[in-house]
């Protein structure tokens, strides 16, 4: 054989196992993207699942608390809020906000002792806690999912198939500035 055919052999060797390489990151890239978007779907149908309830939960309990209006007013800000959320960015605002509207909901509760021994207000505070809790487990999972893709798109030399092809960074499911302190309940008003 000659020197210029091992050569041509070589290089076509090379050349075939960029490709291939290529070929597999990309399709790697694609799997966590859309691992990134299946557990964003599951965070969404919680946080869906959440606003379905609280109306329910409102409705019970308004009627034995009318002067409590504001509470109620932040909720339903809270929840049109979420309706037009579109990015992650903007929902985790809207979850954060409901979510504090829901903790002054309950301080409020406690001053009602009549609420609490509602069997309806009882079915309803039980299952909004499951959901809090399978909200909490989903955004974990998901921003796990979300480390692991950003990671996979900056390690050289996947890096370079991920900018060429299009692949971003995806956003984090953060929880707004200040939402590490527990909301205030004034009824001196």
């Amino acid at each position: 054989m000659s020197q210029g055919k091992k050569t041509g052999l070589i290089i076509g060797g090379v050349v075939a196992l960029l490709v291939i390489f290529g070929f597999t990151t990309y399709n790697g890239l694609v799997t966590k993207q859309a691992e990134v978007e299946s557990q964003w779907a599951k965070v969404d149908s919680k946080l869906q699942r959440r606003y379905d309830l609280v109306p329910n939960l409102v409705n019970s309990v308004k009627g034995s608390m009318e002067q409590e209006k504001e509470v109620f007013g932040n909720i339903t800000e809270a929840r049109s809020k979420m309706a037009g959320a579109d990015t992650v960015k903007e929902k985790a605002t809207a979850s954060n906000e409901m979510e504090s509207a829901l903790s002054r909901l309950m301080v409020v509760m406690e001053n009602y002792p009549e609420l609490k021994s509602n069997e309806n207000v009882k079915t309803l505070m039980t299952q909004l806690e499951g959901t809090e809790n399978r909200i909490s487990v989903e955004r974990d999972r998901y921003n796990d999912t979300v480390k692991k893709y950003n990671v996979s798109i900056k390690k050289f030399p996947k890096s370079i198939i991920a900018g060429m092809t299009g692949f971003e960074e995806k956003e984090y499911f953060e929880a707004d500035e200040g939402a590490e302190k527990a909301p205030e309940v004034d009824f001196s008003k």
